[in-house]
């Protein structure tokens, strides 16, 4: 097998950060499609999940590229 039992693991992480980030990212619409609405600059929106889906990013590269262990390999 190309990946081991820990990149998949890695993976199926790194998949969930970066789903939870856009779901930090979403929502904040105004009722009336009208009138200002200022949560839309919120920190949750534009410092934290961002962050969340950069880690998420940053850890499937790593979880591509780590090279799996002679045991798992061998399964």
């Amino acid at each position: 097998m190309l990946f081991g039992k820990k990149n998949f693991i890695l993976m199926a992480v790194s998949g969930l950060l970066i789903i939870l980030g856009f779901i930090l990212m979403s929502g904040g619409g105004s009722a009336d499609q009208v009138s200002f609405n200022p949560d839309i600059f919120s920190a949750r929106r534009i410092q934290l999940a961002p962050w969340i889906c950069m880690a998420g990013f940053v850890l499937m590269v790593y979880a591509i590229m780590a090279a799996p262990r002679k045991k798992d390999h061998e399964e």
